[in-house]
Formats: structure tokens, sequence, C-alpha cells
């Protein structure tokens, strides 16, 4: 049974033609379709046949695939967002959008737009952007350095989140018959002028269903939980092992508390992979299926691409040197690098070794078991409050997700741990979090926001 008031999340991360890097060529999957709006919108159809809290969509903003190897698979999420909308009903839709490329106006208005159409299921995935490449196509020589990213970041969320507020709730009277359409008084020009931010506002789309998108980031550095604890709402994290899940989850709630917050308002989302099959043997035979598809040349760019190491140089079959991935001398994602350098030090892999590792979920946590054992592992991690749920990550798509949906979640219902309905209709009250009220507002407006059903 779920602990007392907790509720167990789910999360479908779509991506591509599934999450391992052989997916596409896997006889289930249909890489032709990555284009093809319907195929993202039947995805997320099985995923809200599941009950699932969201689907999620990362990001990136230069062609981070080897094209050799791997098919383009990334159209643009927030445009991608609002075709999902109109073709589901409850399910929530997160989108990644960079701080570090992007303008507060347009991307607080892009979001506002998408909860308005989809009727309050927006999230954004908050990331400051770490490929050099992505630099390269915004006019710049280089990829600005990890701390600069992240004060921009913070300084950022600060004007997103003033121009969603800028309309209060009650500012539109809609009187026809006195040619009133909303009272001036209550739309705010935010007049931020920052240290690396100017926007006077206000937002051109009045306040959205949600009062605001749900806040959602996914960095582990020690910076990246610093900005978490101070502004997520749904954390994203890749962890390989119980123990370290719970530090995790304990560092991050303890920095929101230090920092003001409510850190029972934190979702800690892990990313799971899970390979799904009628016996043990089945499902790890499924693994290995995929595993002997993927393509090492491919592994050691993705590896190089993830946490700034080369082991071109050596052989596959060669043990990887202990101590290569250890420090945070580059500007690649330094959480990742820390998680690769984790498995070298425990596992003591080869080269091939650690390229199979990686292939399935690019260093998230791989099962591979029965609907059972999938469950098993689901329930000891959230009883153990190392996660809030889980960021599913379903190696071919979209038959692993619908093996999913099919023989885990009715086993999670029966143990009482997953909900057998929606209750709400918005990502925030799937989540079970507050409706924000706007930073504009009376008292009294406060009160009738926090009264609206």
């Amino acid at each position: 049974m779920a602990p007392e008031g907790r509720a167990l999340h789910l999360n479908a991360f779509i991506q591509g033609v599934g999450h391992h890097e052989a997916a596409w060529r896997h006889p289930e999957t249909d890489p032709g379709r990555l284009t093809d709006v319907r195929y993202f919108q039947e995805v997320a159809r099985v995923a809200e046949r599941g009950l699932f809290d969201s689907v999620f969509f990362a990001d990136a903003l230069s062609l981070t695939e080897d094209v050799r190897y791997q098919p383009v698979r990334r159209p643009e999420p927030v445009t991608l967002l609002a075709a999902i909308a109109v073709a589901t009903e409850r399910i929530g839709l997160i989108a990644t959008a960079s701080t570090t490329f992007t303008e507060p106006y347009n991307l607080a208005r892009q979001f506002a737009s998408v909860d308005h159409i989809s009727g309050g299921r927006a999230g954004w995935n908050i990331v400051t952007s770490s490929a050099t490449s992505a630099a390269y196509n915004f006019g710049l020589r280089e990829q600005p350095a990890h701390h600069d990213r992240y004060v921009r970041a913070d300084e950022f969320i600060e004007v997103v989140t003033k121009l969603w507020d800028s309309w209060e709730d009650d500012a539109i009277i809609g009187d026809r018959a006195g040619g009133v359409y909303a009272d001036p008084g209550k739309v705010h020009a935010i007049d931020h002028d920052g240290p690396l931010l100017r926007v006077r506002g206000p937002l051109n789309v009045p306040r959205s269903p949600q009062g605001r998108p749900v806040l959602v980031q996914a960095g582990s550095s020690e910076e990246g939980r610093d900005f978490a604890a101070r502004h997520a709402e749904a954390i994203f994290t890749a962890q390989q092992d119980l123990g370290d899940a719970i530090a995790f989850a304990t560092d991050v709630r303890r920095r929101a508390a230090a920092s003001g917050r409510d850190p029972g308002t934190l979702r800690i989302l892990p990313g799971l992979s899970a390979v799904i099959g009628d016996t043990e043997e089945a499902a790890q035979a499924r693994g290995r299926e995929l595993d002997e598809l993927a393509i090492p040349d491919y592994g050691l760019l993705q590896l190089r691409r993830l946490a700034g190491v080369d082991l071109s140089g050596l052989r596959l079959d060669a043990p990887v040197p202990p101590g290569l991935f250890n420090g945070d001398d580059v500007e690649s994602s330094k959480s990742r690098r820390a998680l690769v350098a984790e498995i070298v030090r425990r596992e003591r892999p080869t080269v091939r070794g650690l390229l199979r590792r990686l292939a399935g979920a690019r260093g998230h946590r791989v099962v591979a078991g029965t609907p059972e054992q999938i469950a098993d592992q689901i329930q000891t991690w959230f009883e153990a409050g190392a996660a809030d749920g889980f960021n599913i990550m379903a190696p071919y798509l979209p038959g692993g997700l619908e093996l999913f949906v099919d023989h885990v979640v009715p086993e999670l219902r029966r143990r009482g741990l997953f909900r057998t309905a929606y209750e709400g209709s918005t990502l925030r009250e799937h989540y079970g979090l507050p409706r924000p009220a706007s930073r504009y507002a009376t008292p009294d407006a406060t009160l009738n926001a926090a009264a609206r059903p």
C-alpha cells in the first residue's frame, strides 16, 4: 500500500522510437514516423490510458546525434505539446526549453499558450544547455561557463514567473454591454531590470488555468541541486543505487527547506527503463537483443558527449581505466559524468561493457524482469523515500510503453500504489501541487484564487 499521504507518480519520457540507442534498428519500431505527429499523439494516448501524470520531452538545440548511426529524432517540443494537447484529455504535457538560448518573454508566452490550449496541463523542464554545439548555433564562440548558465537561469525564472503572474486571475471582466473587457489595474507591467535581463511586460496572454505551468528541473550537480531546491516542483534525476537515491532525495529536500520552501511539495522522479518479459529470462533476452543491435562507434560518440571522455583509443574488451571519469573540469553534464564515474568504480567494466551499460538509458537505471519484479523495484524505492515516482523510459516505442501500461500498471494498482482514475484535470492536480496565486493579487483575490476548483 502507498505510504500515508503519498501518491505514486509516473511520467512517460518519450524519446524517438525508444530510449535504447539501438531502438530504431529493432523490428518492432518504425523510425520513419519520427516526423509524424500522429505517432507522438498515439504514444501519448497509451500513457494516458495508463493514467500517467504526464508525457515528457527532452530537447537539444543542435544536431547531437551522429546521423550516420541515429535517425534525427527531435521535433521542437513545445510545438509538439500543442499537437498532443488536442489529441488527449487529461495527461500532463512537459517540454524542455533552455534558459541559455531563449528569451523569457517568448518562453513565458509559449508555455502559457500550451497551458490554455490543454486546459491546464503544461509543464516546463528547465535546462541550461551544456552542449558547445548549441552555442555555435546561437552566435557564440563557446559555451557559457556552468556557473554563468545557472546565474542566468535564476534571473530567467524570476522574469518568467513574473510574466505568468502579470495578469491577475480576475483581470478579465468581459462586460459586453458596458464595453469593458479587462481591468487595466489588474494587468501589470513587471518592469524587470536585472543584471542580465530587461523585460517590461505584461505578458500578452491572460493568466493560464494553472496560474503557472509546473516547473521541472533535471540537474544533479551541486549548483543543479541548489537551483532545483529553489525553483523546481518536479525533479527528474538519474540514480543507479537505492542508497544514492535516498541520499539525493534527502539532500534536495533539505536544501529546499533551507531556502524557505515546503520540501513536501517537491516530486522527485528518477528515470527508469523497464525491459519487460513474461519471465525474467525472457526480459533479459530482450535486453541482450537490443544491446547486440547497438553500434560501438556510436556509443563512444555518445559517451564523449555525455561525460566528456574519449575512450576511442582503447580496445573494446580492455578495462576502463579507474579514475578516468573523475574530476569536474569539463562544461558538459557534470552530474552525468559523476554517475558514469561511479559505475566504473563499482563495476570495473570493459569499454564494451560500459557502452552497453549506457546504451539502454544513458546512465538512468535499467531493470529487466517480469511485471511483478518491475513493480517490486518501484515499490521498494517509493516506500523507502528514494522517489515519489518514476520517469518511465521505455526501451522501444510504442511497444515497451504498452507492456508497462498493460502489465506493470495493473500490478501497481493491485498493491494500492497507483491511481485507478484521474482525480483532477491539471498537471498540478495530478502531482498534488497547489495552484500559486499571482504575486500582484490583493489578499481578497488570492483567497478567491485558492478557492477555485
